[in-house]
């Protein structure tokens, strides 16, 4: 059957679709609304600062170290049923993470939640890709799906802000539980079951060696960011890129490999990815201290954060719609390029900024980087899926994710500690401080501020005036990081996306492409 001749989809489809949007805003509000609780999770559980960062990166990793297995899994025994594992496992971890009595069971439950997310996410885009077979209603479908990451990343703040204005931040957490309700109850009913044609068995040392890759490596590399280059950040780094190149010559070995590698030939493939990736590390860790600056050196309340947050995510849910209308006429890789040059103008701004003076500069900064990185979400999802064939879409929607997720995490693990790490360089000494205030004051800003509110007034105003301007710094430094880091995603976006056509422009058919084989 020809592009030309595939059947459109009908109502029923369109309102699975909406079912499908749902978790998929909910899981990236999920990764943003903990940004503003950090410093109320600070002060009532009292993490260190390496728990703080596992606390907000937890999720992410897990969610990346799952994805490749749960969105292969989804095509060998059911995407549905996947969908619908994640959305319990969700579901109960988010309840179980807002009522954490302690920093440690926080982690734990987030960690579930990462896993939960990792079945939903490759699952609703690879639904989507079979529901529609059509080719312009599948672009409209994976354009909507990217819009709705941008709707959660831009709700999450909002969100954040009225629930900590009113409860307490287990309530931003809870926040998910209605959502995955309702998945669990409309997807049997509106959203058909797709299985893979001629699927194979799930290789279970693949499966394990995915795990023992992405995660060793991740814990690896944001070691390395914290601490240098100790002996168990190097260990656990090469342990990860031993067992990558055993699970890569695996795949090449076995008929049914969990991930097929060889997509990764694709330029388009891999070149979208890469530009995904780069941009992804750098919002992701950006972005948490952004929002921290807001509350702990501005001064501002979680709702009027969110509010100031609002503008520049209506701005990213905008250019994430307009994008592809625009990549109809001019090739997706200018269009790309373009908004990641704005990206790296914003970040250039926040590498200015100063203590609470710096707010204006600061908001200017974020307006113009925020809707940059718009074209990116857009257009490299419809790339990455365009790439593969049907019956892999699955495997390709999870490496997508696991591109996006990974390097948020990433970018947390990397650009949180680059930041900490210039705070505790310039942490404030203050004369007469009781050794357990000054060790607490030195490790984190929240410790900081926890400090000087059991300090006299001149005490407490001399340690935080220098420790504002200690963050500030790393603001500036991480700042700087993210807009290399972008640079680098325009220079592959114009090198290995360049001979992409504009989507309006017919293409040819690719020969390798299998129609969908839905199972009642």
């Amino acid at each position: 059957m020809s592009v030309h001749e595939s059947p459109r989809a009908d109502a029923r489809a369109w309102l699975g679709l909406a079912v499908l949007l749902l978790p998929t805003a909910l899981l990236f509000l999920a990764m943003t609304v903990l940004f503003l609780a950090t410093p109320h999770i600070a002060a009532d559980l009292g993490p260190s600062s390496g728990q703080l960062l596992w606390i907000n990166d937890i999720y992410g990793f897990m969610m990346a170290g799952l994805l490749v297995a749960m969105g292969t899994l989804g095509d060998r025994v059911g995407r549905r049923k996947v969908l619908l594992f994640g959305a319990v496992a969700f579901g109960l971890a988010s309840v179980a993470a807002a009522f954490a009595p302690g920093a440690e069971l926080l982690i734990a439950a987030r960690a579930v939640m990462g896993i939960g997310a990792a079945a939903v996410m490759p699952s609703t885009l690879s639904l989507i890709s079979n529901t529609f077979q059509d080719a312009r209603q599948r672009g409209t479908a994976i354009g909507l799906w990217a819009a709705s990451v941008s709707v959660g990343v831009a709700v999450g703040p909002l969100v954040g802000g009225l629930l900590l204005e009113s409860f307490w931040w287990g309530a931003a957490l809870l926040a998910g539980v209605p959502v995955m309700a309702l998945v669990v109850v409309a997807a049997p009913l509106l959203v058909p079951e797709y299985r893979a044609p001629r699927a194979g068995s799930v290789d279970v040392p693949s499966v394990l060696l995915s795990m023992g890759t992405l995660l060793p490596f991740v814990y690896g590399i944001k070691e390395l960011a914290k601490s240098g280059p100790t002996a168990v950040a190097v260990a656990t780094v090469a342990a990860g890129l031993v067992l990558g190149a055993v699970f890569v010559r695996r795949q090449l070995r076995l008929d049914n490999p969990l991930l097929d590698v060889r997509l990764f030939a694709d330029k388009v493939f891999s070149g979208a990815l890469g530009v995904f990736l780069l941009s992804a590390i750098a919002l992701g860790g950006v972005y948490l201290l952004f929002t921290q600056y807001l509350q702990l050196v501005a001064g501002l309340s979680p709702l009027a954060s969110g509010l100031w947050i609002l503008p520049a995510a209506l701005m990213l849910v905008v250019v994430s719609t307009v994008s592809p209308m625009i990549a109809r006429r001019v090739r997706p890789a200018y269009v790309i390029a373009a908004g990641a040059v704005l990206s790296v103008i914003g970040y250039a701004l926040m590498t200015q900024v100063d203590g609470s003076a710096g707010l204006p500069l600061l908001i200017a900064g974020f307006y113009v980087l925020y809707p940059g990185i718009a074209p990116t979400m857009a257009l490299t999802t419809n790339l990455v899926i365009g790439a593969a064939p049907p019956e892999k879409a699955g495997a390709a929607s999870a490496v997508n994710t696991t591109a996006s997720d990974l390097g948020v995490s990433l970018g947390i693990a990397l650009l949180g500690s680059i930041g900490a790490a210039v705070y505790r360089a310039q942490a404030p000494a203050v004369d007469g401080l009781p050794p357990a205030l000054a060790a607490e004051a030195a490790d984190t800003l929240p410790g900081a501020l926890a400090a000087a509110g059991r300090l006299p007034a001149d005490t407490a105003r001399a340690l935080l005036e220098p420790a504002r301007d200690a963050f500030t710094g790393g603001l500036n430094v991480a700042a700087a990081v993210a807009a290399v880091l972008v640079a680098g995603a325009v220079l592959l976006s114009v090198t290995l996306l360049r001979r992409v056509p504009p989507t309006g422009a017919p293409a040819p058919a690719r020969g390798k492409r299998e129609e969908p084989v839905p199972v009642p």
